[in-house]
């Protein structure tokens, strides 16, 4: 069978460029199966509407909503006022199941002899899945999580938190065996063996291995000219408390001729502004808010090196688009960077304590200002392996593959 012949339905909750984490996978497949000449209908929540139908214009009859629910509107209210991953684990399910269900209408109505369905979001090996029993062969993931904290952080969150995000993963598992989406997919993806020892029991399907995240190489190019800072550092990500950057800040004090900018927005904003303030550090850094990933690119580019302290980091997509940028990374042996990062294109801090990941990422950071050759090194070795294992293109190739041979 042709892939041109294959009608493919991504269904997910987001599909965008601006939402930042995991959203923007589903608009990645979308984008470039498209451009590949496949029947591809991407069907997301309404609330990105606007950015898709101006980015996919000439694709607009390929693109279908599921518009807001009032319940899902107070899930969204109610859920704001809950930590991160509190939320995360049950109202963002909660509504997130709602989405689901109006998307089985939408791909019934759709579905052709030939079709595959495609649920790359959420990640999540623990959320359930509505999509089954649809008439049509169902792909879901790459999947990636079984994330907890490093030992020595386990104390992060609250006694409260920590006990609604338990009730949370019990009401996950016993959905996940009402909604059993993942246990009758016709394939579900793993991007390790973490994920693969998180996922539901008796799966029927067949469980295989892609990286969640990848780069799209053609869109991300780089130079091999100099850096044009090498005392400046950069994050990207949301500020949220699991990504730890009060460790950088505090790094920071101790490499005098550093500077950091920080990209992105989120909860933690004003704390960590008052962390910066309390230390004396606003002059060396700069909050920057959002900003697009050609901006970010440019950031990343006038960089020394990317800096990523998080501590509960399933996957870590920046990690990845700094490396195609030739820039090496700075960032904790835990969780997602550890699937991307070796000794050859990036410096791994282990989190033994808080102390010791504050002084792994100071030395580090010293360590690259002191040595341009060595920066030009790890960032050269980071774009190769990039090529060689994490690029979009490539990614569409195996997809491709997955979905015809789920006709034989």
């Amino acid at each position: 069978m042709s892939d041109s012949a294959i009608r493919v339905l991504i269904a997910a909750e987001n599909a965008s460029t601006r939402f930042g984490g995991e959203a923007i996978i589903p608009h990645h497949y979308f984008r470039l199966l498209r451009a590949r000449g496949v029947d591809a209908h991407l069907i997301v929540h309404a609330r990105t509407r606007d950015e898709l139908a101006q980015t996919f214009n000439a694709d607009h009859d390929h693109l279908h909503f599921v518009e807001d629910q009032l319940l899902q509107k107070l899930f969204f209210r109610v859920g704001k006022l809950l930590p991160h991953r509190v939320s995360e684990a049950t109202f963002g399910l909660a509504n997130q199941l709602l989405t689901q269900r109006a998307q089985r209408t939408i791909i019934r109505r759709l579905s052709t002899p030939t079709t595959v369905v495609h649920q790359p979001i959420p990640v999540s090996p623990r959320f359930p899945s509505l999509l089954y029993d649809l008439g049509a062969p169902v792909v879901i993931g790459p999947l990636n999580g079984g994330m907890e904290y490093p030992p020595a952080f386990r104390d992060a969150e609250s006694g409260l938190s920590q006990f609604l995000i338990a009730v949370g993963r019990s009401f996950t598992d016993t959905v996940t065996a009402v909604f059993p989406g993942k246990r009758k997919a016709a394939v579900v993806l793993v991007a390790n063996e973490r994920t693969r020892e998180a996922l539901p029991s008796h799966l029927t399907g067949r469980v295989l291995d892609l990286p969640e995240n990848a780069v799209d190489t053609t869109q991300w190019q780089s130079s091999v000219a100099p850096v044009q800072n090498r005392t400046r550092f950069v994050f990207i990500g949301r500020l949220v408390d699991w990504k730890a950057l009060d460790i950088v800040i505090e790094a920071l004090r101790d490499v005098p001729s550093a500077t950091l900018d920080i990209i992105g927005d989120g909860p933690m904003l004003p704390a960590w502004q008052a962390l910066v303030q309390t230390l004396g550090l606003a002059p060396r850094i700069r909050f920057l808010g959002w900003r697009s990933q050609s901006q970010c690119a440019e950031s990343l580019a006038e960089s020394c090196a990317l800096v990523l302290p998080s501590i509960y980091e399933c996957g870590g997509a920046v990690v990845l688009e700094a490396m195609a940028m030739r820039r090496p990374v700075i960032a904790t042996a835990w969780g997602g960077p550890t699937d991307y990062l070796d000794e050859t294109c990036g410096i791994l801090v282990e989190p033994t304590s808080r102390a010791a990941l504050v002084f792994g990422f100071a030395t580090a950071m010293q360590q690259l200002i002191e040595a341009p050759a060595l920066c030009a090194q790890l960032g050269e070795a980071g774009r190769k392996k990039l090529e060689r294992d994490f690029d979009w293109n490539r990614k569409i190739d195996h997809i491709l593959k997955i979905y015809e041979s789920c006709f034989h």
